[in-house]
């Protein structure tokens, strides 16, 4: 069984944050035994990924996820009838601010059907093995996760993705391990820093990684030396 805390204690000695701890999320049939359901209203998906890195585990069920159409779209998640014109209500006003081009929405990873509910827990926590674990921190700090998938031969994604933030979550089920800019609807509904970014991780590979993390972590602090040297050196400023 994989011991997930000690894999989320690993991540925040290396590269997390101490305020907001990285967050398991899983897509389920039904729902885990012993694990409460959320109850409450949320503007945003993401705005679940709030609450799990402050502490709080528990699932989602559909439902929860309409307050916001962007995400139920890149969760697979049908509005009820009376609020199906929602999306295009949203994206029409993405698309009249020059935000976002309606040919673009095709693009965008979705999954590829509604889950029966969705459980959130920071990953040290996480009653179930998770799918994806997004964990949020400084880019010089991040990029290591990107590294050691690499090292560990696992798959990484070279672009970056920008809006929407939730659908790192899809795009990291199917493609493996990306970096997400964030998006200003994310930025506001879970207080991301505008210093800070996303990585996000499939749980299958994550033990992989960190296990990496130790030898990129080494050889990113010797680099540092060797290029300080170099710069010393060969730099005419």
């Amino acid at each position: 069984m994989t011991e997930w805390s000690e894999i989320e204690q690993h991540l925040a000695d290396r590269v997390g944050s101490a305020a907001r701890r990285p967050v398991a999320v899983a897509f389920r049939a039904t729902p885990p035994a012993g694990v409460a359901r959320f109850g409450g209203t949320e503007p945003s998906g993401c705005s679940f990924w709030r609450l799990a890195a402050a502490g709080r585990v528990f699932y989602t069920v559909p439902a929860d996820h309409h307050n916001c159409p962007i995400g139920s779209y890149t969760h697979g998640i049908s509005l009820p009838s009376e609020r199906a014109a929602e999306l295009e209500q949203a994206l029409g006003l993405m698309s009249g601010l020059g935000y976002v081009r309606m040919e673009e929405v095709a693009g965008i990873p979705r999954l590829p059907h509604a889950p029966g509910v969705v459980v959130y827990a920071p990953l040290g926590q996480t009653p179930v093995d998770p799918d994806v674990v997004v964990i949020a921190g400084r880019p010089g700090r991040v990029m290591l996760l990107l590294e050691a998938a690499g090292r560990a031969g696992v798959g990484v994604q070279p672009a970056l993705l920008g809006r929407p933030t939730c659908m790192a979550l899809p795009a990291a089920l199917t493609g493996g391990s990306v970096a997400s800019t964030g998006c200003i609807g994310n930025r506001v509904y879970t207080d991301l820093g505008d210093d800070e970014l996303y990585v996000a991780m499939p749980g299958r590979d994550v033990g992989r990684i960190v296990a990496e993390l130790g030898t990129i972590v080494a050889a990113n602090d010797s680099l540092a030396d060797y290029h300080r040297q170099r710069r010393q050196t060969l730099a005419s400023e």
